[in-house]
């Protein structure tokens, strides 16, 4: 988790919305990705994505199983199917989102073998957003 904290500072120091994402398999870090909505000026362009298309492209096929997602917030609906149709074995998250996090809308989008884990770093990942948006206000 500290190094999808470190992808989440370089999305703030971009001034984007400091979400960070790393992808491990069999004990290393093959993908990472933080958001680049505004860069690239792409809705879709969030830090998950970002990373599944990485790691994809690092394996050489579009199956992530036996990888662990690491993300500092909740994944969003859209991020959450990608990561079903990727097959991602783990998806450790750090901070919750009440507002647009897949778990409110349809938890079911996961694949039905993916591992959660929730809370992981919460109080830095959680800090990293709240401080962004209170600078916007």
């Amino acid at each position: 988790m500290r190094a999808a904290l470190e992808e989440a500072a370089e999305a703030l120091s971009a001034g984007e919305i400091p979400i960070g994402a790393v992808i491990v398999a069999g004990g290393r870090i093959i993908a990472r990705g933080h958001n680049l909505t505004e860069t690239l000026r792409d809705a879709t362009a969030h830090a998950e994505m970002i990373a599944i298309t990485s790691a994809t492209g690092a394996l050489g096929g579009k199956y992530l199983q036996d990888c662990t997602l690491y993300v500092t917030v909740e994944p969003c609906p859209m991020c959450a199917a990608a990561m079903n149709w990727s097959q991602l074995t783990r998806v450790v998250y750090g901070a919750g989102d009440p507002k647009r996090g897949y778990s409110l809308f349809t938890p079911s989008l996961l694949h039905p073998k993916t591992q959660i884990k929730r809370g992981i770093l919460e109080e830095e990942c959680s800090r990293l957003m709240v401080d962004f948006f209170k600078s916007l206000r």
